[in-house]
């Protein structure tokens, strides 16, 4: 259709996935940002069976963006700036394979561009220590129950949300001023 803008699709794990939608939904071009479960190997898992780490899980992100405002390179960037690569099944004090840094490529241009990520910030030297994030293949998202959508927003006071993901939101608009929604204007 003329008019309408193309999407596309990233699939990103880097530890609470309330805490990358608070992110991601925040940057112009975005257009939806939805929390779920990837990589692992249980049909429909619920929220409580990923965190126990059984089912193989991670908590993700999958980001709907326009790549004429936003790149895919664009996205990851903010993605290695917005959690800790290198340590491995742990953000915080969020523990276990849930938590894990993953890149989950949609197709071969986006895991060429995934693999390049993360050989450039390795090279820059940005952390003291190699980057565990993995590319692994992206299998079934299964979305999240509906609670988890817009967590942050709607619950700014939740001690978790005051305590680790304020600060993270905070470090990101910070670092990414001009990557930010621009406010709608007033017809």
């Amino acid at each position: 259709m003329e008019g309408q803008r193309r999407t596309e699709t990233a699939i990103l794990a880097g530890g609470c996935f309330w805490c990358l939608e608070a992110v991601f939904v925040e940057l112009d071009g975005v257009s939806s940002v939805k929390s779920g479960y990837i990589g692992g190997n249980r049909p429909n898992p619920t929220y409580e069976q990923v965190c126990t780490g059984a089912t193989g899980h991670a908590e993700a992100v999958k980001i709907e963006y326009d790549p004429e405002v936003i790149t895919y390179d664009d996205l990851l960037d903010v993605f290695f700036s917005i959690h800790d690569p290198t340590t491995l099944n742990r953000q915080g004090h969020d523990v276990g394979t849930q938590y894990r840094s993953a890149i989950f490529p949609l197709d071969e241009d986006q895991e060429r561009r995934a693999r390049a990520a993360i050989d450039r910030v390795q090279n820059l030297g940005v952390f003291d220590a190699p980057l565990v994030t993995q590319i692994e293949t992206a299998n079934d998202f299964y979305p999240a129950e509906g609670y988890h959508d817009d967590y942050f927003a709607r619950n700014p006071n939740q001690p978790y949300c005051m305590a680790v993901i304020a600060p993270k939101v905070a470090k990101f608009r910070k670092q990414h001023l001009e990557r930010l929604r621009r406010p709608q204007s007033l017809a």
